[in-house]
C-alpha cells in the first residue's frame, strides 16, 4: 500500500492557474493578448473568484500584466528577458551544481538518469510537449539538490518558470532538442565522473546557447 500515491486535493484557483499557464507558455495565449475574467469564467466552467486569485498568482510568476485600462495581459515575447534570466540561469545553476557535485549519492545520479531517459522519450512526441520542459527542470534539479541550498533552489524555480515558455519555443522551433540530448548526457557523465570544472562549463554553455537561439527566434517573432 506504500507505493500507492497520494491523492491530491486541488482548489479551484489550482485548476484555473494550471489550465492559465499552460495556455500561455504553449502560445495558445499570445504575449499581449487580453485575459478576460468573465470569459476565462465561463470557458472552465467557474465563478470569477478563482480565476482573479489564479491571474494575481501568474502575475508573480511573470506570465502576466496588469495594466491600467487593460486588465491583464500574457506577457509579451523580450530579447531583453531572455537575456536577464538566462544569464541568471547560467550564473546561479553552474555555482549550484559545483556544490552539489562532491554530494552527489549513486541513488541520486540514478534518479536523475531516469528522469533524463524520461525526458527523452517525451522528446520523441510532439503531444508531449507539456511536459518538456518539467521533465527538464526536474533532470537538473535533481542533480542540483545535493547542493543543499534551498533557497537558492526556489531562485532557480521561479528562473525556471519565467524561462519555460521560452525554452518550450527552442526545443520546437530551433532544432534544439538534439544538442539537448547530447549535452544532458555528457552532463550527466562529468557528474558521475566528479568532474566539476567540466560540469559547470557545460552547464553554462548549455544555458547560454539556449538564451542565443532563443533571442534569434524571439527577434524573428517580434518582427513578424
Amino acid at each position: 500500500m506504500s507505493n500507492i500515491p497520494p491523492i491530491i486535493h486541488k482548489t479551484r484557483t489550482q485548476l484555473v492557474v494550471e489550465a492559465l499557464r499552460e495556455r500561455i507558455l504553449s502560445g495558445d495565449i499570445q504575449g499581449g493578448e487580453p485575459l478576460r475574467q468573465s470569459a476565462i469564467a465561463e470557458q472552465l466552467n467557474v465563478s470569477r473568484i478563482p480565476v482573479r486569485e489564479a491571474l494575481v498568482q501568474l502575475e508573480a510568476e511573470g506570465l502576466i500584466n496588469f495594466e491600467p485600462h487593460k486588465g491583464a495581459t500574457a506577457t509579451l515575447l523580450s530579447v531583453e528577458q531572455v537575456t536577464e534570466l538566462f544569464e541568471l540561469r547560467a550564473m546561479i545553476e553552474s555555482d549550484l551544481l559545483a556544490k552539489a557535485i562532491p554530494n552527489l549519492s549513486d541513488k541520486d545520479l540514478v534518479e536523475a538518469e531516469a528522469v533524463l531517459v524520461q525526458l527523452e522519450l517525451a522528446f520523441k512526441l510532439k503531444e508531449s510537449v507539456a511536459s518538456w520542459s518539467e521533465l527538464n527542470t526536474r533532470f537538473h534539479t535533481r542533480l542540483y539538490q545535493a547542493a543543499n541550498r534551498p533557497h537558492t533552489m526556489e531562485v532557480v524555480n521561479g528562473l525556471n518558470t519565467n524561462c519555460d515558455r521560452y525554452i518550450r519555443l527552442q526545443l520546437l522551433f530551433t532544432g534544439g532538442i538534439p544538442i539537448a540530448e547530447r549535452e544532458h548526457r555528457v552532463l550527466l557523465e562529468l557528474c558521475k565522473n566528479r568532474d566539476i570544472e567540466k560540469a559547470t562549463t557545460l552547464l553554462r554553455e548549455h544555458i547560454l546557447h539556449a538564451s542565443a537561439s532563443i533571442t534569434k527566434l524571439v527577434e524573428q517573432k517580434i518582427k513578424s
